[in-house]
């Protein structure tokens, strides 16, 4: 084995770990993606599929997408209403109030990752 395939193969390692953290992170913040898209105005299952795989190459199922807009809708974050055939959804008072609250904590979130990720040196 030649330095360059070592060096290649472990691109290619790095390239996949990066794929699968950055699967994982949009998968993980879903909810959150999908409060602040609806900040812009009302969307349909459907439009949240389109919206995060233009958005951030990720194709997600549709049963991931509608039982996270079901537990949103629960919590009272979103409500859903019949528009012909499709159900769409819109923030509610409280999910306006709540996405508010998450964009305006962007600094504290930023550092307490970087804190998170941050490798301690030996002293």
């Amino acid at each position: 084995m030649t330095a360059l395939t070592i060096i290649l193969g472990g691109e290619k390692l790095e390239s996949k770990t990066l794929k699968k953290m950055h699967e994982r992170i949009i998968k993980n913040f879903m909810d959150i993606i999908i409060l602040a898209e609806l900040r812009n105005g009302a969307i349909s299952g459907y439009d949240v599929i389109s919206f995060i795989h233009n958005k951030f190459h990720l194709l997600v199922s549709s049963g991931t997408v509608y039982s996270l807009l079901y537990s949103l809708e629960r919590n009272r974050l979103i409500e859903g209403t019949w528009n012909e055939r499709k159900r769409v959804y819109q923030l509610t008072e409280k999910g306006e109030k709540t996405i508010e609250t998450i964009l305006n904590a962007n600094d504290k979130i930023k550092n307490f990752i970087t804190a998170l990720l941050k490798v301690q040196s030996s002293p």
